[in-house]
Protein backbone atom coordinates (compact mmCIF):
# COMPACT_ATOMS: atom_id res chain seq x y z
CA UNK A 1 0.00 0.00 0.00
CA UNK A 2 2.95 2.36 1.17
CA UNK A 3 4.57 1.84 -2.34
CA UNK A 4 1.29 2.52 -4.72
CA UNK A 5 0.35 5.52 -2.67
CA UNK A 6 3.76 6.44 -3.07
CA UNK A 7 3.65 6.13 -6.82
CA UNK A 8 0.55 7.61 -7.25
CA UNK A 9 1.63 10.86 -5.62
CA UNK A 10 4.69 11.29 -7.20
CA UNK A 11 2.61 10.62 -10.76
CA UNK A 12 0.01 13.11 -9.49
CA UNK A 13 2.83 15.94 -8.43
CA UNK A 14 4.90 15.58 -11.87
CA UNK A 15 0.98 15.92 -13.83
CA UNK A 16 0.51 18.98 -11.37
CA UNK A 17 3.99 20.46 -11.93
CA UNK A 18 3.28 20.18 -15.93
CA UNK A 19 -0.23 21.64 -15.88
CA UNK A 20 1.56 24.78 -13.78
CA UNK A 21 4.25 25.01 -15.90
CA UNK A 22 2.27 25.02 -18.85
CA UNK A 23 -0.04 27.13 -17.09
CA UNK A 24 3.41 29.83 -16.48
CA UNK A 25 4.27 29.01 -20.32
CA UNK A 26 1.59 30.51 -21.34
CA UNK A 27 1.19 33.69 -19.06
CA UNK A 28 5.09 34.60 -19.79
CA UNK A 29 3.96 34.38 -23.14
CA UNK A 30 0.81 36.28 -23.60
CA UNK A 31 3.15 38.64 -20.53
CA UNK A 32 5.87 38.86 -23.28
CA UNK A 33 4.23 39.07 -26.64
CA UNK A 34 3.59 43.14 -26.77
CA UNK A 35 7.15 43.56 -26.02
CA UNK A 36 8.05 40.94 -28.69
CA UNK A 37 5.47 42.48 -31.24
CA UNK A 38 6.90 46.36 -30.42
CA UNK A 39 10.58 44.82 -30.83
CA UNK A 40 9.68 43.51 -34.16
CA UNK A 41 8.02 46.72 -35.05
CA UNK A 42 11.21 48.79 -34.39
CA UNK A 43 13.24 46.10 -35.99
CA UNK A 44 11.48 46.50 -39.34
CA UNK A 45 11.25 50.58 -38.95
CA UNK A 46 15.49 50.67 -38.25
CA UNK A 47 15.89 48.17 -41.92
CA UNK A 48 13.65 50.51 -43.85
CA UNK A 49 15.42 53.64 -42.93
CA UNK A 50 18.82 51.77 -43.90
CA UNK A 51 17.41 51.20 -47.08
CA UNK A 52 15.86 54.62 -47.21
CA UNK A 53 19.29 56.23 -46.20
CA UNK A 54 21.39 53.63 -48.57
CA UNK A 55 23.02 55.80 -51.73
CA UNK A 56 21.39 55.22 -54.95
CA UNK A 57 23.96 53.38 -57.74
CA UNK A 58 25.47 56.08 -59.60
CA UNK A 59 27.43 55.90 -63.38
CA UNK A 60 30.74 57.17 -64.41
CA UNK A 61 31.28 57.24 -68.37
CA UNK A 62 35.00 57.05 -69.19
CA UNK A 63 36.66 56.66 -72.53
CA UNK A 64 40.04 55.10 -72.23
CA UNK A 65 41.14 53.36 -75.39
CA UNK A 66 40.27 49.22 -75.72
CA UNK A 67 36.72 49.26 -73.65
CA UNK A 68 37.77 45.64 -73.22
CA UNK A 69 40.70 46.40 -70.75
CA UNK A 70 39.20 49.73 -69.16
CA UNK A 71 36.07 46.79 -68.07
CA UNK A 72 38.77 44.67 -66.78
CA UNK A 73 40.35 47.18 -64.75
CA UNK A 74 37.41 48.73 -63.27
CA UNK A 75 35.30 45.92 -62.30
CA UNK A 76 38.10 44.87 -60.08
CA UNK A 77 37.82 47.86 -57.93
CA UNK A 78 35.39 47.36 -54.84
CA UNK A 79 32.50 49.53 -54.92
CA UNK A 80 31.50 49.17 -58.57
CA UNK A 81 28.81 47.44 -59.40
CA UNK A 82 29.33 46.90 -62.97
CA UNK A 83 30.72 47.76 -66.08
CA UNK A 84 29.61 47.90 -69.68
CA UNK A 85 31.75 48.17 -72.83
CA UNK A 86 29.74 50.70 -75.43
CA UNK A 87 30.07 53.96 -77.18
CA UNK A 88 29.55 57.83 -77.14
CA UNK A 89 30.37 61.08 -78.09
CA UNK A 90 29.28 60.88 -81.72
CA UNK A 91 26.70 61.31 -84.30
CA UNK A 92 25.45 58.09 -85.13
CA UNK A 93 22.65 56.68 -83.50
CA UNK A 94 23.06 52.79 -82.82
CA UNK A 95 26.84 52.58 -84.17
CA UNK A 96 28.16 49.25 -84.88
CA UNK A 97 31.82 48.42 -83.54
CA UNK A 98 32.91 48.19 -87.08
CA UNK A 99 31.10 52.02 -87.77
CA UNK A 100 33.06 53.14 -84.71
CA UNK A 101 36.76 51.61 -85.34
CA UNK A 102 36.53 52.75 -88.90
CA UNK A 103 35.96 56.12 -87.60
CA UNK A 104 33.56 58.71 -89.17
CA UNK A 105 30.67 58.53 -86.45
CA UNK A 106 32.94 60.70 -83.80
CA UNK A 107 32.28 58.02 -81.17
CA UNK A 108 34.59 56.97 -78.53
CA UNK A 109 35.05 53.27 -77.36
CA UNK A 110 33.81 54.07 -73.68
CA UNK A 111 32.70 52.01 -70.43
CA UNK A 112 29.82 52.95 -68.13
CA UNK A 113 30.74 52.36 -64.68
CA UNK A 114 28.05 51.86 -62.60
CA UNK A 115 28.97 51.99 -58.76
CA UNK A 116 28.21 52.27 -55.02
CA UNK A 117 28.69 55.63 -53.46
CA UNK A 118 28.89 54.50 -49.92
CA UNK A 119 32.06 52.48 -51.06
CA UNK A 120 33.87 54.06 -54.00
CA UNK A 121 33.13 57.99 -54.45
CA UNK A 122 33.45 59.21 -58.42
CA UNK A 123 36.74 60.83 -57.44
CA UNK A 124 38.26 58.38 -56.40
CA UNK A 125 37.01 56.71 -59.54
CA UNK A 126 38.90 59.74 -61.52
CA UNK A 127 42.06 59.11 -59.70
CA UNK A 128 42.22 55.80 -60.95
CA UNK A 129 41.18 56.31 -64.67
CA UNK A 130 43.96 58.80 -65.15
CA UNK A 131 46.32 56.34 -63.97
CA UNK A 132 45.22 53.56 -65.93
CA UNK A 133 45.67 55.50 -69.25
CA UNK A 134 48.19 57.48 -70.85
CA UNK A 135 46.16 61.01 -70.58
CA UNK A 136 49.01 62.74 -72.39
CA UNK A 137 48.89 60.71 -75.73
CA UNK A 138 45.95 62.97 -78.06
CA UNK A 139 46.09 60.34 -81.01
CA UNK A 140 44.41 56.90 -79.52
CA UNK A 141 45.76 54.75 -77.07
CA UNK A 142 48.98 52.29 -76.96
CA UNK A 143 48.96 50.34 -80.01
CA UNK A 144 45.23 51.43 -80.88
CA UNK A 145 45.38 54.32 -82.66
CA UNK A 146 42.76 56.39 -84.00
CA UNK A 147 40.20 58.96 -82.87
CA UNK A 148 38.10 55.82 -81.26
CA UNK A 149 40.89 55.23 -78.88
CA UNK A 150 41.17 58.86 -77.56
CA UNK A 151 40.69 59.09 -74.16
CA UNK A 152 37.77 61.43 -72.35
CA UNK A 153 36.10 62.05 -69.31
CA UNK A 154 32.07 62.12 -69.53
CA UNK A 155 30.61 64.03 -66.65
CA UNK A 156 26.78 64.01 -66.01
CA UNK A 157 26.12 67.18 -64.05
CA UNK A 158 28.42 70.88 -62.88
CA UNK A 159 30.06 68.45 -59.51
CA UNK A 160 30.86 65.55 -61.74
CA UNK A 161 32.68 68.44 -63.88
CA UNK A 162 34.12 70.13 -61.12
CA UNK A 163 35.49 66.57 -59.86
CA UNK A 164 37.05 65.82 -63.43
CA UNK A 165 38.64 69.10 -63.20
CA UNK A 166 40.31 68.78 -60.04
CA UNK A 167 41.55 65.29 -60.96
CA UNK A 168 43.03 66.26 -64.19
CA UNK A 169 44.82 68.93 -62.18
CA UNK A 170 46.01 66.76 -59.60
CA UNK A 171 47.25 64.21 -62.52
CA UNK A 172 49.04 67.15 -64.61
CA UNK A 173 50.72 68.00 -61.44
CA UNK A 174 51.47 64.47 -60.61
CA UNK A 175 53.06 63.79 -64.13
CA UNK A 176 54.75 67.05 -64.58
CA UNK A 177 53.33 67.10 -68.10
CA UNK A 178 49.97 68.22 -69.70
CA UNK A 179 47.07 66.23 -69.87
CA UNK A 180 44.84 66.44 -73.15
CA UNK A 181 42.23 64.02 -71.42
CA UNK A 182 38.78 66.45 -72.82
CA UNK A 183 36.14 66.84 -70.63
CA UNK A 184 32.82 66.87 -71.99
CA UNK A 185 29.26 66.39 -71.15
CA UNK A 186 27.77 63.32 -71.07
CA UNK A 187 25.35 62.22 -74.16
CA UNK A 188 23.34 59.16 -75.45
CA UNK A 189 25.30 55.98 -74.31
CA UNK A 190 25.18 52.73 -77.16
CA UNK A 191 26.04 49.68 -75.35
CA UNK A 192 28.10 47.47 -77.67
CA UNK A 193 26.98 43.92 -78.71
CA UNK A 194 27.39 40.72 -76.71
CA UNK A 195 30.53 39.69 -77.79
CA UNK A 196 32.68 42.62 -76.60
CA UNK A 197 30.87 42.45 -72.94
CA UNK A 198 33.21 41.07 -70.00
CA UNK A 199 35.53 39.90 -73.03
CA UNK A 200 38.52 39.36 -70.52
CA UNK A 201 37.10 37.07 -69.01
CA UNK A 202 34.83 34.86 -71.68
CA UNK A 203 35.69 31.00 -72.40
CA UNK A 204 34.08 30.80 -75.69
CA UNK A 205 36.72 29.98 -78.16
CA UNK A 206 37.51 32.47 -80.93
CA UNK A 207 40.05 32.74 -83.75
CA UNK A 208 42.37 35.14 -83.36
CA UNK A 209 46.40 36.03 -84.86
CA UNK A 210 47.34 33.56 -82.00
CA UNK A 211 45.20 30.72 -83.02
CA UNK A 212 42.12 29.27 -82.02
CA UNK A 213 41.90 30.58 -77.83
CA UNK A 214 39.73 31.79 -75.65
CA UNK A 215 38.31 35.32 -75.33
CA UNK A 216 40.34 35.51 -71.84
CA UNK A 217 43.70 34.16 -72.92
CA UNK A 218 42.88 36.24 -76.24
CA UNK A 219 42.28 39.32 -74.11
CA UNK A 220 45.64 38.60 -72.05
CA UNK A 221 48.04 38.31 -75.09
CA UNK A 222 46.42 41.65 -76.99
CA UNK A 223 46.73 43.44 -73.63
CA UNK A 224 50.62 42.29 -73.29
CA UNK A 225 51.19 42.82 -76.67
CA UNK A 226 49.68 46.36 -77.79
CA UNK A 227 52.17 47.27 -74.40
CA UNK A 228 48.99 48.87 -71.93
CA UNK A 229 50.56 48.16 -68.95
CA UNK A 230 54.15 48.79 -69.72
CA UNK A 231 53.48 52.16 -70.93
CA UNK A 232 51.18 53.09 -67.88
CA UNK A 233 53.65 51.54 -65.47
CA UNK A 234 56.41 53.83 -67.24
CA UNK A 235 54.63 56.83 -67.22
CA UNK A 236 52.92 56.15 -63.27
CA UNK A 237 55.45 53.96 -61.50
CA UNK A 238 53.81 52.58 -58.47
CA UNK A 239 50.81 54.86 -58.66
CA UNK A 240 49.67 52.57 -61.72
CA UNK A 241 46.39 50.96 -60.09
CA UNK A 242 45.87 48.29 -63.02
CA UNK A 243 49.29 47.42 -64.27
CA UNK A 244 50.01 44.01 -63.92
CA UNK A 245 47.35 43.04 -62.30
Amino acid sequence: MTSRASEWTVGALEATLQQIGGIAMTVTFQTAKPLLLSIAILLGIVAECTRANAAEPKTAVFAGGCFWCVEADFEKVPGVVEAVSGFTGGTVDNPTYKQVVRGGTGHLEAVAITYDPDQVSYAQLLHLFFRSVDPTDAGGQFCDRGESYTTAIFVADPAEKAAAEAAKATAASDLGMPIVTPIRDAGAFYEADDYHQDYYKQSKTVLTRFGPISKAKAYKRYRNACGRDATVKQLWGDAAPFAGT
